[in-house]
Order: structure tokens, then sequence, then C-alpha cells
């Protein structure tokens, strides 16, 4: 079966004046335009190609990679608007249709917007959507804390840093957790530091706990080694200062140099940190 809006392994059955022919087990069939044929081939290779409909809604291949595939999310640029709705840019030559129905506020041509690609059951057309909250539910979290998930940032407010988890949860990242420039659209490896009771999912960007002294200790023995074996930082400095100078929380840092000082790899003194 030739699967809509997904990546598809088909077998090459012959080659004609418009292009590839391919198809399935199942003796289904699909054209594969020459222009994005393989230099080399032979009838019957395998071959992986996205396959999405056409100007004239017939199922067409491609070997262009998509933004996004179905039932997933992807942050894309709005083309046009018209009086039908709304055109996004998702790397393929036919733009990804948003009707208004399907937007979470009027979209203007020229912004960018998290989308969602679905499948419309009545017309059997692969259409986005920016009602992201439709498709994600943290009703049955299947989480753990400390586990590492792969987040897209949805976007920004004063609390922090709103995210999509693993394609199906909503997290957010606080703003004092956050010590590197991350934007909406941004796909990061994240971690989960506390399930709370209302199943709201707390996110951090560095491994929480005990878990991140031995990777912020390796980076602060790094970044010692790059400034030549001394920084001007130690356990009394401002907060802000180490966030700006190190991207990293005074606590972490404490812990990382705390680290270090165990293991007899620095000596903390009282205008800074040195190598032994």
């Amino acid at each position: 079966m030739i699967k809509l809006g997904e990546y598809n392994t088909l077998y090459i059955l012959r080659e004609t004046d418009p292009g590839l022919y391919l198809g399935d087990s199942d003796g289904n069939e699909l054209l594969l335009p020459h222009k994005y044929k393989p230099e080399n081939f032979e009838v019957g290779d395998e071959i992986q190609v996205f396959v999405y409909l056409d100007n004239e809604e017939r199922p067409i291949a491609t070997t262009l990679e998509p933004y996004l595939t179905l039932n997933t999310f992807g942050y894309l640029h709005c083309s046009d608007v018209n009086k039908y709705g709304a055109f996004m840019d998702w790397g393929l030559e036919k733009q990804l249709f948003v009707p208004f129905k399907e937007q979470a506020r009027p979209m203007k041509q020229g912004n960018w917007y998290i989308v969602y690609l679905y499948l419309d059951d009545k017309t059997n057309r692969l259409v986005g959507s920016s009602k992201t909250n439709k498709y994600v539910s943290n009703d049955n979290l299947d989480l753990e804390k400390f586990q590492a998930v792969e987040i897209m940032v949805t976007h920004i407010t004063e609390k922090g840093a709103n995210a999509i988890i693993n394609g199906k949860y909503k997290g957010l990242i606080y703003l004092e957790d956050i010590f590197e420039d991350i934007r909406t659209g941004d796909r990061l490896t994240a971690y989960v530091s506390k399930i709370r009771e209302d199943n709201k999912v707390d996110l951090v960007l560095q491994p929480p706990g005990y878990r991140s002294i031995e990777p912020n200790a390796n980076f602060v023995l790094d970044e010692l080694k790059a400034a030549g074996g001394f920084l001007p930082l130690h356990d009394k400095t401002d907060p802000e200062t180490i966030k700006n100078e190190m991207g990293m929380s005074k606590k972490s840092f404490k812990k990382a140099i705390g680290s270090l000082y165990k293991d007899k790899q620095i000596i903390i003194k009282e205008d800074g940190i040195e190598l032994v």
C-alpha cells in the first residue's frame, strides 16, 4: 500500500517520457518525474520516495525531502494567502494548504508558523493546521523523570519556552533554566525534570540533577584549557555573569567546579579557578 504524506520504499517498474513509474507489491503505481530520477538505476531497483498529491490531486513521488511528514509538526513559512486559506512552503513544489478553519489565528504572508500535517478523511488530501493543541495531549503521559526527549519549541512567553515533546505532549522550559539562545521552531534534545500532579511537564536542556555534573565539569575543563588555565569565575561570582560567560546556572557551575576540585583537577582561588 502506498501511503500519502510518508516515505515509501517502492520498485522501479519502467521508464517513460514523463518519468519513472514506481510500484508496490500490491500492484499500485505512481509517477516519479524525470527531474527526480536517480543518475543510475535499473528496472526492479528499490527507491525511497516521498508521496503527496500533485496539482491535479494525483499521488506523485518525489526524492525531495519535505520539512514535515504525516502526523508530525514543522515550522513553515507562509508563502501566500488567498480567499481559500494560506499556503505554506514545506520543501516541495506544491505548497501545503492550511484552510482558514485550521488557523489558530489568521495567517499572514511572510510569517512563520508551527504547522501539523494531517490527512483529511473527507477529501483524502494532505492538509496543514496551526491549531496544534488539537494534536498534543498530556492525558496519557508515557514519560519518566530524567528521560531524554526530542522537542520542538512552539512559542516563548514570560514564563519560558513552550515545547512539543516527542511530537505528542506539551512541556515548558522555565526561563531561569534557559542558558542558551533558543527560538520558535528549534528542534532540541531536552530532559524531563518534573512531572506535576496535573500532568504538566517541566523540561530542562541539560541533564537534571547529579546527571549533569560530569558533562558540565567537562565543559568547564575545556573552557579553562581554552582560556590558558585560568577563569575569573568562582562560587561567589554573580549568577548573571556565570550565565553569560558559561551558559549555565550558578548552581550547575558550582556543582561542576566542586566535582573538578574533588578530582584535584582545579584550584579554587579568591579571584577564580585554575587548572592544576
